[in-house]
This record gives structure tokens, sequence and C-alpha cells, in this order.
């Protein structure tokens, strides 16, 4: 069995060759720091009471991976408080030590021009327009068979069809609706009432003018029989019966043309967890609350590393004796203690993630609002 190397109590940074990967290599703080905190385990884990069986590298290599694991939880969370804000973004454009403010508005607004399209409100969809020839005493028609000529034979969907009876606002001024005040409201409204001596204004209010046209439509759907129309598979049926030919138009989409241009597909941006550009920290940009946390990790890692080694030199000879190693106790103190900081840092991260900001600042003023309700009010005297 190789015999282990000891810790010597100094060692030097080397730029390119000290760490396993060189992320941090070229930051002068990190370059500086890396034998400081080297020095520091060394002597946390006994040294020079004790062997350390590590070297500098070892120290280097887990520093330079506890730097990471910090750098990799702040990304997490960024990435989650920021995901819905930098969807869509280019995918080239490292956010890191960047603030990000924004909403999902502009996902919403994607989202919901598809139902603009039904709603006949806007949308991707062109709404196009059609027409039917009417025949006399022919109730039902069907609508794909003019989608099979003019759209080649696509699914449409009739979004509204042209069949009324007269607004009415038409009718609104009928001199018998209301006993003739229609015909007095006809002649102000042309300019001649103020030349009518007999006649009598009245200021209505503007619910009554929707009251008489609400009258007009219930007594045409209920005394008359309304112009209605009923779709079922494109199958048009109109109400009342056609007594003579006319043409009847529509509006519609193509079914195809809807899908397509409902499922947005954009290439090279952000679309999810996976490809939200959150790069390396830079070391020297860490403030000193994060450093203290990297030097916590870093000497967790370190004792991990120990405790596997010793476990691999169960015992030591001795003059006379052995002595037991305590890797396997090192080993399950140190996985402790990365848990609880790993622990640690989430909880603080989450502290001022935005939600839970929010619901702080909505505290805090209702809170103040209680406070304030509790200062007397001045009496005023004159």
């Amino acid at each position: 069995m190789s015999q282990a190397r000891i810790w010597t109590g100094t060692t030097s940074f080397i730029s390119g060759s000290s760490t396993p990967f060189g992320i941090y290599d070229s930051d002068s703080e990190f370059q500086s720091e890396a034998p400081r905190v080297a020095s520091w385990c060394a002597k946390r884990l006994g040294y020079p009471i004790i062997d350390i069986e590590l070297e500098g590298e070892n120290f280097f290599a887990v520093f330079e991976e506890a730097v990471s694991e910090y750098s990799a939880q702040v990304n997490q969370f960024n990435i989650r408080n920021n995901l819905g804000s930098l969807q869509g973004q280019p995918t080239g454009t490292n956010y890191t030590g960047k603030q990000v403010n924004g909403s999902e508005l502009s996902n919403v607004i994607e989202i919901s021009q598809a139902y603009g399209s039904q709603a006949n409100v806007g949308g991707r969809s062109d709404i196009k327009s059609g027409s039917i020839d009417m025949t006399a005493g022919v109730q039902t028609y069907d609508l794909q068979d003019f989608a099979d000529v003019v759209e080649g034979g696509e699914r449409i969907s009739v979004t509204r069809v042209f069949h009324e009876a007269t607004p009415a606002i038409n009718r609104f001024f009928d001199p018998y609706s209301v006993s003739g005040q229609g015909t007095l409201n006809l002649i102000d409204e042309f300019g001649f009432g103020s030349f009518s001596p007999a006649a009598q204004f009245i200021l209505m209010p503007l619910y009554e003018d929707m009251l008489r046209i609400q009258a007009i439509e219930f007594n045409d759907q209920f005394r008359k029989s309304a112009h209605t129309f009923n779709i079922v598979n494109n199958k048009l049926q109109i109400f009342p019966l056609p007594t003579s030919d006319y043409k009847l138009w529509f509006e519609y989409y193509v079914d195809s043309e809807f899908k397509q241009n409902a499922t947005i597909i954009t290439p090279n941006v952000v679309s999810d967890y996976s490809n939200v550009s959150y790069d390396f920290a830079t070391y020297s940009d860490i403030n000193d609350v994060g450093k203290q946390w990297i030097r916590k990790y870093t000497l967790a890692l370190a004792k991990e590393m120990l405790g596997a080694i010793r476990e691999k030199y169960n015992t030591v000879p001795i003059p006379g004796s052995e002595v037991s190693l305590d890797g396997a106790a090192l080993r399950a103190e140190a996985q402790t203690e990365k848990d609880n900081l790993v622990t640690q840092l989430r909880e603080n991260l989450e502290e001022v993630s935005r939600k839970t900001r929010m619901s702080n600042e909505a505290d805090i003023v209702d809170q103040q609002q209680k406070i304030i309700g509790k200062v007397p009010l001045a009496i005023y005297i004159g």
C-alpha cells in the first residue's frame, strides 16, 4: 500500500494546473484566496496537532467545487424566479449578475391571441368572408360545400352569420311605441324642438333608452318569428323559412390555419429550465456573505475527502500497536454539514423570491394601515 501524502502547512496556487477545471483560475482574488482557504481548512481539521492526509491540490479542487456549488444554487434559484420573464429571450445572453425586471405579460398576450381569433377581437388567424345563395322554401344549407370549393376541402369554422332582424335603434323613434313620445324626441333630435310651442321636453335617463331598445327586441323575439339560425357540423338552419332568394354572408376561418397560427414555435430562444444562460459567477463579485458560505462548504468537502482517505487507511501501525482512523465519522459529519449549508442557502434565497417579497410587502402595508388607524385625529377648534 502506498504511503499517504501529508499536508506540509504551505502551498502555492498555479493558475491552469492547480484546479481540475480552471473555472476561476483567471480571477486574481480566487488565486490569492485559494492558499489561505487551504491553510484554514487544514487547521480546522487538526493541523499541526495531527497529520492531514491531503495536499494543496486537494484543497484547491474542493474550493473550486464549493464556489461552483454556491453559484449553481444561486443560478437555480434565479432561473426559477425569472423563467417566465426570460422565455423568448435569446439563448446566447448571459444573465448572471444581471437584474431581470419583467412579467409574463408578453407570454400571456401571445397565448390570448388564439382566443382573440375565436372571440372576433383580434389574433393571428385571418377571418375570411363568404356567402351562399339562399333559396325560397329551403331552410338547411351545408357550409362545408362552400369550403370544398373555396378552401380546397379544408374544414372551416364559422364565426359569424349576418342573418339578423332590423336593429332596434332603427325603430327607436316609432310614434306608436310610447304614445307619441318618440315623435317629440325625433323632432328634438332634428333641432326643431325649440320651434314647437306646444311641445313639452323631458330629460330622460340613459337607461330609459336601453330599456326601450330591449323592449323592441323582446317584442320581436316573442311576438314575431325572430331572425335566428342554428349551426351543427357546419350545417346551417335559417329561421324563419326564407320566402325569397338572396345571398347570406358569413365570416369563417380555416381550422388548419388556426391550429398552425395558434401554436408558436420560436427557435434559438429561452424555452425552459435547461437553456436559460446563467453562467458561473465571478468569484470576485461574490459578497462576503457568499464567500463565508463557500469557505464552510469547502471545509465540509475537505472533511469528506479526508474521511474517504482515512477509511482506505483504516488502521495505521505504530510501534507495539496500531491506531484506528476516524474516516467513517468524518464522512458522516461532512455529509450533515453539506446538507445543512445547502438547506440554509436555499431558505435564504427563497426569502428574497419575488413571491415572498410581494407577500411581505403586502403584510407591511397592512400593518402600517393598522398603526396609522391608531393615531388619534386632531380636533379642530375654530
